[in-house]
């Protein structure tokens, strides 16, 4: 049975419990970028952007937004589902090991449904 390209970056994007989730822009880089043989310019220019933005992106300073997500998905002929996933992972990990937000969680007080 063949995989595609997306089948197997969200085969292996599970959430690891002893490291960060990998960043989009890592995932973009590794799987799509470099096997394609495209340069962040190239991506760029297809999306229409100017290239920091993907240069951001692929260096993990830069986070993908829906709009990104759709080009990206455009682009490279994946889901924005693959990309807003992979960026929502990446968050929600990142807020549950951020020592502040484990503050802030601490004071939350669940609702007490009475049944």
């Amino acid at each position: 049975m063949t995989t595609t390209i997306e089948e197997r970056a969200i085969a292996e994007h599970r959430i690891p419990e002893n490291r960060s989730p990998t960043h989009p822009g890592e995932m973009l880089r590794e799987e799509f970028l470099k096997p394609l043989g495209m340069s962040q310019r190239e991506l760029a220019d297809r999306m229409g952007v100017h290239y920091p933005r993907v240069n951001e992106l692929v260096n993990g300073k830069r986070g993908v937004t829906p709009e990104t997500a759709v080009m990206l998905a455009t682009v490279l002929g994946t889901s924005p589902e693959l990309w807003l996933n992979l960026q929502q992972t990446r968050d929600l990990y990142e807020t549950l090991n951020d020592p502040a937000s484990s503050q802030k969680l601490k004071q939350v007080r669940p609702l007490a449904l009475d049944g």
